[in-house]
């Protein structure tokens, strides 16, 4: 089964909480595929095993043989070659890697070659459990790549937990491929309750089923609670507003090693989670 976690923004806690499952389930295999800004591992702090660069394509033209007929441009819906009446220029940064100019040029014209955008690590979390995560390079643009290729390395898993990017963006959407439940982490303020509504229709959208956690439960006003009674969705749990839990986190711990109150706080949590996920597969 995999699991994704997400937000509707960031800083709500989707790091957090599954972070504190994959320390809690032993069995479970963690990604990181927020790869612009990975974090899971200051606090899984794993044992690199091993290291994956990631390319990607870029289209080459050949001046002597291009005839300027602007196909290639027209073509590309990401705005990735500029073409004029005495040039023709891709910008490598903005190339998908399709190979459709390649295809549509009648000169043979264009050539690809290959750049990395970023590495994924693999290792052993500092609490026995496989971990992975993906670091995109400065200046890149996407590191879609970077998540597929994670998520084609823990395909075969029997439990995964995936760190996802916030938000609805390209990313995000390729963390949830082939996701079998995910679950919204958001937060009892307005700002975390209208990022969220974008993350549920996305979500319905793709038919993944879900439920929602409220982090820092006891903040903020009583809206989020409002929006999911008015949705029909499920609360998997509340997880409290606590200074401590704070103060460990800046320091690199987990909640759950810090006290036996929220570990047995994530673990109802997760049973919960495992409740919905399962009855949401029956139906």
């Amino acid at each position: 089964m995999k699991i994704a976690i997400l937000s509707g923004k960031g800083g709500t806690g989707k790091t957090t909480v599954s972070n504190n499952l994959a320390a809690l389930i032993s069995e479970a295999v963690l990604i990181d595929c927020d790869v612009e800004e990975p974090n899971s591992h200051i606090f899984m702090v794993p044992r690199i095993t091993g290291e994956e660069e990631i390319q990607t394509g870029y289209p080459v033209v050949d001046d002597d043989k291009c005839i300027h007929c602007r196909k290639c441009a027209d073509f590309c819906h990401y705005n990735a070659i500029i073409a004029g009446a005495a040039a023709t220029m891709p910008l490598k940064d903005l190339c998908h890697d399709c190979g459709g100019c390649r295809l549509v040029c009648p000169a043979g014209a264009i050539t690809y070659e290959k750049k990395g955008i970023g590495t994924i690590y693999t290792g052993k979390s500092r609490f026995g459990s496989d971990f992975l995560y993906g670091q995109l390079h400065l200046g890149e643009l996407s590191g879609v790549k970077i998540i597929n290729r994670l998520n084609e390395m823990t395909a075969d898993r029997d439990l995964v937990l995936v760190d996802s990017p916030p938000g609805t963006s390209c990313s995000t959407v390729a963390a949830l491929e082939d996701s079998d439940y995910a679950v919204i982490v958001t937060e009892p303020t307005p700002f975390g309750v209208s990022d969220m509504k974008m993350v549920v229709e996305m979500l319905r959208e793709m038919e993944i089923p879900f439920s929602v956690v409220v982090n820092k439960a006891g903040l903020g006003d009583k809206e989020v609670y409002d929006y999911c009674r008015g949705e029909n969705l499920s609360i998997s749990g509340e997880i409290p507003f606590d200074r401590s839990v704070a103060e460990a986190y800046a320091s690199g711990k987990l909640a759950v090693e810090i006290s036996d109150e929220n570990r047995s706080l994530y673990n109802t949590l997760w049973l919960n989670i495992r409740k919905e996920a399962e009855k949401s597969h029956e139906n």
